[in-house]
Order: C-alpha cells, then sequence, then structure tokens
C-alpha cells in the first residue's frame, strides 16, 4: 500500500499548518472588502468567506439594535463607513459648530457624537437619508431644541449657555425658509414678510414697506403682495418664505427642505435664486435637502449625515469624488452600497 493511502505526508501538514496559521493572522488583520455587485474594494468589513454566520447586531446606548446596513455589508460595523478625515472648508471662521452633540427623544438616538462645522459666507447643504436629524440641527442651530451632552456653537457663542435675552437677540441672526413656507393664512403675501419687520425692529412703516418691497421683487413676486396664501402655488409660497426669512439681513439663513414638492424645474429655478440672492447678500446659507441635483447645482460645501453622525464633510467637489462607499452611493443614487431600506 502506497503512502498516500495513509492520508497527507509530513510536507502537506506543515504547508496546511502554516496557510491556517496565516489565514487566522489575516482573519483579524483584513481591512479590505468586495462589493459582490459591483467588484469594487474597500476598507473595514470583512470578506464573504470570512464573514460570521450571521450579522453582528449593535444595540445604542438604550439597548436599541441598530439598523443593519444594507445586504453585502452587514457584517461591517454602524460607524465604519464615516471618515475621520478634516476637510478645511476655506472659510475664515465657522458661522455655527456643534461639538460631540448627542440628543434623544426617550429611547430613539437621533444625534449620537456629532461634530459639525458651517463655514461662513458660503452655501452649505447637510444631506442624508430620512430620518438621521437633519432638521433636530437646525433646531439646535437657533435654540429650540438642546443637546443632551455636547455643544453647539454660533459665531463661537454656546447656545445651550445662553441667557434668554442673549438667545432671543441671536436668533434675530437667522433667517428660516420652512418645508411649505409656514405663511400666516389670515395675512396677504406683504404682510407675510413685513411681519418680522413690525415684530422685531421699530422702523417706520414707510422703510417697511421699501424693504419689503425690494424683497419680494427679489424672489419675483413684485406684483403679488396682495394675494392671500391660498391663492399662491407651491412655488410661489416657498419664494414668499424666502423673501421673509431675508428682511431683517440675516447672517444665516437656513433652508429646512425648500425643493420639498416642487417639480424638478421649480426646484432648479429656486436653487438659482438662492444662489443669485447669496451672491448678493453673503452669509452662511444652510441647507436641508435630500436633492442631490439641487447639492451638485448650488452647494459649496456638504456635510453628509448617517445615524446621528457626520460620515464626511467638506468642499462640495472633493465629496462628489469621494471613493467611500457611503458617500458615492448616496451622491450617485445608487442601489449597490451600504445604505438599504432598512
Amino acid at each position: 500500500m502506497t503512502e498516500e493511502n495513509f492520508g497527507p505526508g509530513q510536507d502537506d501538514v506543515e504547508a496546511r499548518s502554516e496557510e491556517a496559521v496565516t489565514e487566522a493572522q489575516d482573519f483579524g488583520e483584513h481591512d479590505r472588502f468586495t462589493d459582490p455587485q459591483t467588484g469594487e474594494t474597500f476598507p473595514t468589513a470583512l470578506p464573504p468567506e470570512r464573514r460570521p454566520a450571521e450579522p453582528t447586531i449593535h444595540l445604542d446606548e438604550f439597548g436599541n439594535r441598530i439598523p443593519p446596513n444594507a445586504p453585502g455589508y452587514e457584517h461591517a460595523g454602524p460607524y465604519d463607513f464615516h471618515s475621520q478625515t478634516v476637510r478645511d472648508h476655506g472659510a475664515t471662521r465657522s458661522a455655527i459648530q456643534f461639538i460631540d452633540v448627542h440628543k434623544a427623544f426617550g429611547r430613539n438616538k437621533v444625534l449620537n457624537g456629532l461634530n459639525l462645522d458651517i463655514p461662513e459666507d458660503q452655501i452649505s447643504m447637510i444631506l442624508g437619508p430620512s430620518g438621521t436629524g437633519k432638521s433636530v440641527c437646525i433646531k439646535h442651530m437657533v435654540g429650540l431644541l438642546y443637546p443632551d451632552q455636547g455643544d453647539v456653537l454660533v459665531h463661537g457663542e454656546s447656545v445651550p449657555n445662553m441667557a434668554e435675552d442673549r438667545l432671543f437677540e441671536v436668533r434675530k441672526k437667522f433667517g428660516v425658509l420652512f418645508q411649505d413656507g409656514a405663511l400666516f393664512g389670515s395675512m396677504n403675501l406683504f404682510d407675510n414678510v413685513a411681519f418680522p419687520l413690525r415684530q422685531h425692529t421699530d422702523k417706520s412703516e414707510a422703510d417697511v414697506t421699501e424693504i419689503v418691497s425690494r424683497r419680494l421683487k427679489e424672489v419675483g413676486l413684485g406684483n403679488d403682495g396682495d394675494k392671500m396664501p391660498n391663492e399662491l402655488s407651491g412655488g410661489m409660497r416657498k419664494r414668499a418664505g424666502f423673501a421673509r426669512a431675508l428682511v431683517l439681513d440675516p447672517d444665516i439663513v437656513l433652508f429646512d427642505e425648500p425643493d420639498s414638492g416642487l417639480d424638478p424645474v421649480r426646484t432648479a429655478l429656486l436653487c438659482d435664486l438662492i444662489q443669485e440672492i447669496h451672491n448678493e447678500n453673503g452669509g452662511a446659507y444652510v441647507v436641508i435637502t435630500h436633492d442631490i441635483l439641487s447639492a451638485r447645482r448650488v452647494a459649496e460645501h456638504i456635510a453628509l449625515l448617517w445615524k446621528g453622525r457626520i460620515v464626511d464633510a467638506g468642499p462640495a467637489k472633493e465629496l462628489f469624488a469621494s471613493e467611500n462607499p457611503f458617500v458615492k452611493q448616496f451622491l450617485t443614487g445608487d442601489a449597490a452600497g451600504p445604505l438599504g431600506m432598512e
């Protein structure tokens, strides 16, 4: 009977042992993953042949299950795609800063160590999937919500630590365009736009008329001041809300999904209007949106929010050229990637 009938020889055993040792070492050190659909490789996740039998379940501090990544990426950690890169936004200072901000509503953790800089004199966009806390960010900026932990600074001042009278003054730095324009239904368009001036300043009615007329003309509503909100189209209500956000000459203008409910053409026109008025007035513009075409059209700075933290932030051109799998997937609208339906 030959040797091979008794199993592998000594050399084979030694070779396989060395291979097993190498594989065991590689298992803990492996840092490349191949997308099963595209064949693209990237850091962080284990390859299919080395994955555990079941995905790892990640829990937040309340014991809630953190939604997994999409199939093919489910063995990556919940924050494996969040870059630690610090990019220079190019501005002389930050208009708004979030410093390790945590916010929960009951057991629902919305912001989980958020760090974010909004540059001065640029149009910034905060992008991200639904339910990731984008609108919650806006409410922290103006002091409608306070962080459970961390700090929010506006031009270097801590919003959570402000006295009430100082917070009232700081809020005058802001103009806000809400999703639906948030016009008062009982007032005509002129009075809606004039409301902040009459409420917060001692300007004469002649001055109020001059400012309101100028702002309405800027947004293409110069001849519509007598109309009631129910006589306006969705796009007109957005523009009216924009005019009202500008009447106090704010340093910072916040836009909460200004493209919501608009068709692509009117979205493009609104983006052009935002860019045009920003070029005239300057200041920090912060736009919350899902619309990638809007981001390509007007954004100078982009911050991408997911699972309560910033995945990546920086100049728009750099993010659109990013190789980060999540950033690439979201900014191209691709179905393949870490972001799934859950």
